[in-house]
């Protein structure tokens, strides 16, 4: 009688167990409490912003690859271990820098290409460096000094777009050195001085491609130029005397790590199948401060949210696989240029054409606690899961609202398009790209405290919820038809394309 209470018993909890909704189950994994550790710990003073290849990130990625580990998570398989090593190389600026015009120091300027020169010469003024600009003029040997932007255009976007262009007319014409005047205001260059004069980060791998055609480029550097008062005067001068020396950068190899766990399928046949689950773990580091003199950016929304989406799936994963195999990887180097992913693509684990669907997350920040923001979410076949999952929980899914900003092009998951995998980003909800959102974006002010958790637990569970969905569904998602990255699908995946 014994043996078969303890057989009903386990029978019905086998009842119990098998008849777990999916939203239960859900629910049964992710709570607040988890929530605000991961994103507490992430987001903490001590971690200094997480910039890609310091000790502190490194602390993050043991973080993390911890948090797999007691999980459940298998390693990455092709190391036995949670990590896969990034190589990198840091660009420090050169130390050494005069720059004259006129006798004039110059004391405000930032790098385009800090190519190495020393040279003390005349100087012709060139307008905007354009094609029009050169023509009928003997420029080599010369330095010139020209407008930002063109005639038609005069933003610093103009100044950055056209960079290239004015870069390579100056080569073709044996210019020796670019100065460039921008008239900004001071925001505006600070983030000119941050993001052009700090040391940068590249792949070591691209040591050819990136640093011989550094040296081989005509030194070129941007001159602030407040209310034009630089220009004004030297058009009209019909000499011009300068003094350029900038001596070499500096280089150095830089050790990061992408974070990588697997959780295989229960399906005979579709745990051949991989869903991917990413996001960034690094974030901008330390800073120019605040008002409050605050110079930490902690990067609570961008990205320790995103990662901690990650979490809440690889847990709930671990305890309750899907038909398809789960891939985790938490990247590096995003906010360097996406180098954590750009090296993975290069680099995978498992053979890319295993990877049927990239569900990232990315966040700046949120405007609507009612919405989940998907960039990307009507670009595949997963659409109506993900729209599905967020209703379960209250919310509603939408698509990109700020197309203008180009943001599906601005987070890891554009590496993975372009091999042809189905690759959204899941985004805290917003409806534009400012006010609410650009008051925490890369700003010291995005800690964990400022965060709504009561709306991160629906918003967590929309996505756990999502990936389970596509996930489980016996249909292989896809890009919908038409789609930029559709004809790179047909190839990575050999599918025969129907007329």
């Amino acid at each position: 009688m014994k043996n078969i209470f303890l057989i009903i018993i386990a029978l019905l909890s086998f009842s119990i167990s098998f008849s777990q909704t999916e939203k239960e189950k859900v629910q049964e994994t992710v709570s607040k409490g988890n929530i605000e550790g991961h994103i507490y710990f992430l987001a903490d003073d001590l971690l200094k912003g997480r910039a890609t290849g310091t000790n502190e990130n490194k602390i993050a990625a043991s973080y993390l690859a911890n948090s797999f580990r007691r999980y459940g998570v298998k390693p990455n398989p092709k190391t036995g271990t949670y990590y896969q090593d990034v190589k990198l190389k840091r660009v420090s600026p050169p130390s050494k820098v005069n720059i004259e015009i006129n006798g004039q120091k110059i004391n405000d300027y930032a790098f385009v290409f800090p190519s190495p020169i020393d040279t003390n010469s005349d100087a012709v003024y060139l307008n905007y460096g354009l094609e029009e600009d050169y023509k009928g003029k003997d420029l080599k040997g010369k330095v010139i000094i020209i407008k930002s932007g063109s005639s038609e255009t005069k933003d610093t976007r103009a100044a950055f777009g056209l960079r290239g262009k004015k870069q390579e007319l100056a080569q073709a014409n044996g210019v020796t050195a670019i100065l460039e005047l921008l008239n900004v205001d001071e925001n505006i260059w600070s983030f000119i001085d941050h993001n052009f004069n700090d040391a940068k980060l590249m792949l070591s791998e691209k040591d050819g491609e990136n640093d011989k055609s550094y040296d081989e480029k005509t030194a070129h550097v941007w001159v602030l130029d407040k209310d034009n008062k630089m220009i004004d005067t030297l058009s009209e001068l019909k000499q011009i005397s300068t003094k350029v020396f900038i001596n070499e950068k500096k280089e150095e190899i830089v050790m990061s790590q992408n974070v990588i766990g697997v959780v295989e399928g229960t399906d005979p046949h579709l745990k051949n199948e991989y869903i991917i689950y990413s996001a960034h773990y690094d974030h901008v580091g330390i800073g120019a401060p605040d008002e409050t003199g605050d110079t930490i950016y902690n990067g609570a929304r961008d990205n320790a949210v995103g990662v901690t989406t990650v979490l809440s799936m690889a847990e709930n994963l671990a305890k309750y696989p899907t038909k398809r195999s789960a891939l985790f990887i938490l990247f590096t180097g995003e906010e360097k240029g996406l180098l954590g992913s750009e090296f993975y693509v290069e680099n995978p684990v498992l053979p890319l054409n295993q990877m049927v669907y990239c569900f990232n997350s990315d966040n700046g920040g949120y405007n609507d606690t009612s919405l989940t923001t998907i960039v990307g979410l009507e670009r595949t076949t997963a659409s109506e899961y993900i729209k599905n999952a967020s209703k379960t929980f209250g919310l509603t899914a939408i698509d990109d609202p700020a197309p203008e900003q180009g943001l599906f092009d601005r987070s890891d998951n554009v590496h993975f398009a372009k091999k042809g995998i189905p690759a959204p980003t899941f985004s805290l909800g917003f409806t534009a790209f400012n006010g609410e959102v650009t008051k925490y974006y890369h700003r010291p002010g995005d800690e964990a405290d400022t965060l709504d958790y009561d709306y991160l637990v629906k918003f967590f569970s929309a996505y756990v919820l999502s990936g389970r969905k596509i996930a489980n569904n016996p249909i292989t998602p896809f890009w919908t038809a038409g789609d930029k990255y559709e004809k790179d699908g047909n190839k990575l995946y050999n599918r025969t394309i129907k007329k």
